[in-house]
């Protein structure tokens, strides 16, 4: 495993967060307080991240291949409420006092992993909390998803909690199909969910996978490139709901434009920090 490090300015964040969309195995770290952030470029491909060395400075070397997320990570983070509806935690410890807490609320166990999604981040919980608005809105109708770049799985299984029929997850980075197996496994739902290796640019929806749903949370040039294959995944002839995020603000206009000309329409625009998450009907 080869590992690029470099150490930047908080405020740069964004910048870097665009020019290393492209890469996989991108951490970024930082401590309150701190007004740097640690970036980390893993992969088993030197040549790529030896040009970033070459071009950007920090380090690079060879490790053995490790978890960093999971082994720099507390071992319990505050438990992240969303709505009324979900209780997203990390330790198992603390589901008894989670439960008295909020007796009635869905509560779903996610670990730090490598595996972008632990629903912390703000793309992911912004996904969670429109999720649960539109599933108040289906509450009695029957509906199915699609988490398109699944992560972690937690979109996917979310939605099963929250009313959804069935739901299909997939994701490009076998590592990341195989946490959220794990996590299908810790929380239940195997038998509604139909998790895949796929890549979002080749995968269309069977007949009964189409979906009332559909969530993406991926980089704003993959969704650009994506959004005319992501609709051929709604059900025909009828409404469909396109929950979009993983995007810049400075890339929000863009994607927006390249949304629309794929047929879809804008009702929803909600802005946190750097981050922007838009939601689409697609009739």
């Amino acid at each position: 495993m080869w590992v690029w490090h470099k150490r930047i300015r908080k405020k740069d964040e964004a910048e870097w967060s665009a020019r290393l969309a492209s890469l996989p195995g991108v951490v970024f770290s930082s401590l309150p307080g701190k007004e740097h952030v640690d970036v980390r470029c893993y992969s088993d491909e030197p040549t790529t991240l030896l040009a970033f060395y070459s071009a950007f400075g920090g380090s690079f070397l060879q490790e053995e291949e490790k978890d960093w997320v999971a082994a720099t990570a507390p071992e319990q983070t505050a438990p992240l409420l969303i709505r009324d509806r979900l209780v997203i935690y990390s330790a198992e410890k603390q589901r008894a006092s989670l439960q008295r807490l909020y007796p009635g609320r869905v509560l779903l166990q996610f670990p730090a992993e490598c595996a972008f999604g632990t629903g912390h981040h703000a793309t992911t919980s912004t996904c969670l909390r429109l999720l649960c608005d539109e599933a108040k809105k289906r509450d009695g109708t029957p509906w199915r998803l699609i988490d398109a770049g699944c992560g972690t799985g937690i979109l996917a299984l979310a939605a099963l909690r929250l009313g959804a029929q069935s739901a299909v997850a997939f994701d490009f980075d076998p590592d990341a199909v195989e946490i959220a197996r794990r996590n299908i496994e810790r929380n239940g739902g195997a038998a509604s969910l139909h998790l895949l290796q796929a890549d979002v640019f080749d995968w269309i929806a069977a007949p009964k996978e189409r979906a009332h749903v559909i969530v993406a949370n991926l980089f704003s040039n993959i969704l650009q490139r994506a959004f005319p294959r992501i609709i051929q995944s709604f059900v025909k002839d009828h409404p469909g709901i396109l929950i979009a995020s993983g995007i810049l603000r400075e890339q929000a206009d863009e994607t927006i434009r390249s949304g629309c000309a794929a047929g879809l329409q804008l009702t929803r625009k909600v802005i946190r920090g750097k981050w922007v998450t838009l939601q689409f009907t697609h009739a």
